[in-house]
């Protein structure tokens, strides 16, 4: 028997290392204005291409551990950790088409498994109920709130921050 989410069939998730053609997926996953608006926190303008690139080489130059999401063989999105040593965080952007599908959890967890550092550390949208509970699941607690300002909203919000320890 299969399990299923929200009447999907549960897709096999994996991580692999990023490739140069997971860039045009990610633009057009990160580009998405509802998906944007809900991630709350983001470039300025998330259709700005040449930003966009310029980003995804700082990023692909550092130490960020940086995995595609693959469901059933689809680009779905991108998982990673960052930051200073002592103070690493949690991101991850599932496409739209692909939320409700428990694709998000599987992926971070598979991604918490591979960075065996800890504490490791989440922020999210406080009106961002279905990011929260995908940390949550993979075993994040809500430490604290804080107020930052949000490009895709034009404003400042709340937003939680989260744990993971040991």
């Amino acid at each position: 028997m299969t399990s299923a989410t929200f009447g999907h069939p549960r897709p096999t998730v994996v991580l692999r290392e990023m490739q140069d053609s997971d860039l045009p997926v990610f633009f057009g996953q990160m580009s998405d204005p509802e998906s944007v608006r809900v991630a709350a926190f983001g470039p300025e303008d998330p259709t700005d291409r040449v930003r966009f690139d310029a980003h995804w080489a700082r990023i692909r130059a550092s130490d960020v551990v940086i995995r595609t999401v693959l469901a059933d063989g689809e680009v779905a999105g991108h998982a990673s950790v960052y930051g200073p040593p002592d103070h690493r965080e949690v991101t991850y952007w599932v496409d739209r088409a692909h939320w409700g599908r428990g694709i998000a959890t599987a992926a971070l967890s598979a991604l918490v498994a591979l960075v065996p550092q800890r504490p490791l550390h989440a922020r999210a949208a406080a009106d961002n109920a279905g990011s929260i509970r995908v940390l949550e699941k993979c075993g994040f607690v809500i430490v604290g709130h804080d107020r930052g300002f949000a490009n895709a909203r034009g404003a400042e919000i709340d937003e939680v921050v989260l744990t993971l320890k040991d």
